[in-house]
């Protein structure tokens, strides 16, 4: 949650600042603002709402001149939104500005610490803690300040600092919350993340847990906890700088979804070689893979329907039992975790809180962890011991679309490899299974163009007080999926339920005119799914099925239907959501709804 950006260099910091948050709005938040160096002080800028109110303060930065600075998007967490409670917080001198995100679980004990020694606190934060403690220990020297001040903190943080002494220097550092630090021949960045200052530099440095970084104009330095210079190496980021703007499309979302195909094809490609799965980053040997007797799926939002899903596909394929947690749930459940279980963790940014935690707690019980992630660097990346990466590139709009597709593919290819090493895949039904995954772009494709008939769906229910989506097996893991899509950006209640439980409660909520979504794409299942279709028409409902081309059956108890291509039946997920999110799109757009940065969420939950 929350961005961060900061700048030193030859050029004016603001216009750089402002820019670089304006790529990291997709995060959430609720207030921004600077501070920046201009020659004598430091120069403080704060707002409330949009960065465009900040943006119209500082006439887009050039009434607030200077080479050095450090910005922030706050998303609440302690503090209502409001001016004194938005960053940059600083002592009361106004000499030391600190930008937060995470959060200082020990703060009111620090608060009340500072409090007996004469600080006085003008806002809510916890952040306001930090910038009191670094000038209780300040005596000349910022970096001796900033270890002192590490020792006494406990929780997550990525910070910026600045020391109006010490103006030719930012300071940057890490734990638990991303950060990032670039380099160009103009200046030094720091950033929450890529996109802020993929315009301005492509060569980035992943700062790691408890580092500290000291930026000069032209030159940085990496220190560890322990005071000690460390050598890091950068990375350099071939993302299609395009990939993080709009390029025309009226949304991100909209122009994301329109992406899945290539992202298919980019996650797909690389490892189908001459016929095979090869997936050369997983580095796990056949014999490996043979041995792994449980798994584990840890995962939160979107990527744990993602994770539904594949256990239908794993168990289907390789015949090995799969679990399925939530990561805030795993973490703290104390999962029993047996010889030969393997954990797999699946996030887009590589950087979500729980989903981190449950890694940790994996591999602190000695269990080994494989990472789906989309972000190359990552915490979980490097954290991970086994990575498949999506190569989704860029996802900008909070509502995920083409990583969860792109996660989806990734866990088909891992069902498939670990189905080989374990046996039960035999060569046929390897090759009928990877013609399926590479039609899959086409196919969805062609989904993706019946986007007006959705719209014109859609636009009937943009009053709709309640939806729910019902499926069985894979299709109830679209199901949940679905509901997420609609909820998260209409703000229309949602809810998606296994279609055999309807009688067990949730057919008491159907009534005249309520929109049921019925997913069927599984044959085995059809005639189950449309009993309970028919169950909740004979209740008022007006149903709404997405199913497969073959199954003309269906049209008798739905009032409306979406057809997809023909693919196997345990890579339907990646078809059938298609005009799940199209119509969870157009229901949002004709509701006026801020499609890309939907109220109270943000892209990266870096907290709990």
């Amino acid at each position: 949650m929350c961005g961060i950006v900061g700048y030193i260099g030859t050029k004016q910091a603001a216009p750089i600042i402002l820019d670089g948050l304006s790529k990291l709005e997709y995060r959430g938040y609720d207030s921004a603002g600077m501070a920046i160096f201009n020659g004598k002080t430091i120069d403080f800028k704060k707002a409330t709402g949009r960065l465009k109110v900040l943006e119209n303060l500082t006439k887009g930065g050039t009434e607030t001149p200077g080479t050095s600075g450090i910005g922030h998007t706050r998303w609440a967490t302690h503090g209502a939104p409001s001016d004194v409670n938005a960053h940059p917080h600083f002592n009361e001198q106004g000499t030391i500005a600190v930008v937060h995100n995470g959060i200082i679980e020990n703060y009111l004990q620090l608060r009340k610490f500072l409090k007996e020694k004469g600080y006085n606190f003008q806002s809510e934060t916890d952040t306001e803690v930090l910038a009191h403690l670094l000038d209780y220990y300040y005596k000349g020297n910022p970096m001796e300040a900033i270890f002192k001040m590490l020792r006494r903190v406990q929780g997550s943080y990525a910070l910026g600092i600045m020391f109006a002494e010490h103006p030719d220097v930012i300071f940057a550092v890490r734990k638990d919350s991303p950060l990032i630090v670039g380099q160009n021949e103009d200046g030094c960045f720091i950033a929450s993340d890529v996109p802020a200052i993929l315009k301005y530099t492509r060569k980035v440095y992943y700062v790691d847990n408890q580092e500290i970084v000291k930026l000069h104009a032209d030159h940085m330095h990496f220190y560890n906890i322990d005071e000690e210079e460390i050598e890091k190496e950068s990375v350099f980021i071939d993302w299609d700088a395009n990939a993080a703007e709009k390029a025309g499309y009226e949304h991100f979302m909209l122009k994301e979804m329109y992406e899945q195909p290539k992202t298919i094809t980019d996650t797909l490609n690389p490892r189908i070689k001459n016929g095979n799965i090869e997936i050369e980053e997983l580095n796990m040997t056949m014999e490996q893979l043979q041995n792994v007797k449980k798994m584990h799926i840890v995962a939160c939002g979107s990527a744990y329907h993602a994770g539904v899903s594949g256990k239908y596909v794993i168990e289907k394929l390789a015949r090995v039992p799969v679990e399925v947690d939530l990561a805030s749930e795993f973490r703290y459940r104390d999962p029993i975790l047996e010889e030969g279980a393997m954990v797999v963790v699946i996030s887009q940014s590589g950087e979500t809180a729980d989903t981190l935690a449950a890694l940790r707690e994996a591999k602190k019980r000695g269990f080994q962890v494989l990472g789906i992630v989309n972000v190359v660097g990552s915490s979980i990346a490097r954290e991970a011991d086994n990575v498949l990466y999506t190569w989704a590139g860029p996802e900008i709009a909070v509502a995920t679309t083409k990583a969860y597709s792109a996660q989806l593919v990734a866990l088909y290819l891992l069902a498939m490899k670990l189905a080989q090493a374990k046996g039960t895949i035999d060569a046929a039904r390897m090759h009928q299974l990877l013609g399926c995954l590479e039609r899959l772009p086409h196919q969805v494709e062609r989904l993706l163009n019946t986007k007006e008939q959705i719209q014109k769906f859609a636009n009937r229910y943009l009053a709709a007080k309640d939806i729910f989506f019902i499926g069985r097996g894979i299709d109830y893991a679209i199901s949940l999926e679905g509901s997420l899509k609609l909820k998260e950006i209409s703000y229309i209640h949602s809810e998606a339920y296994a279609a055999g439980e309807l009688k067990h409660g949730t057919i008491s909520l159907i009534e005249e005119g309520t929109l049921v979504a019925a997913v069927a794409t599984q044959p085995e299942l059809y005639k189950k799914t449309i009993s309970n279709m028919v169950e909740v028409k004979a209740r008022g409902a007006f149903v709404l099925a997405v199913t497969c081309e073959d199954n003309k059956e269906i049209e008798k108890a739905a009032d409306y239907v979406i057809y997809i291509p023909e693919t196997d039946p345990l890579f339907a997920n990646s078809l059938a959501i298609i005009p799940l999110q199209l119509f969870g799109y157009y229901i949002a757009v004709g509701r006026g709804c801020d499609v890309d940065k939907p109220r109270n969420l943000a892209k990266s939950v870096t907290v709990e």
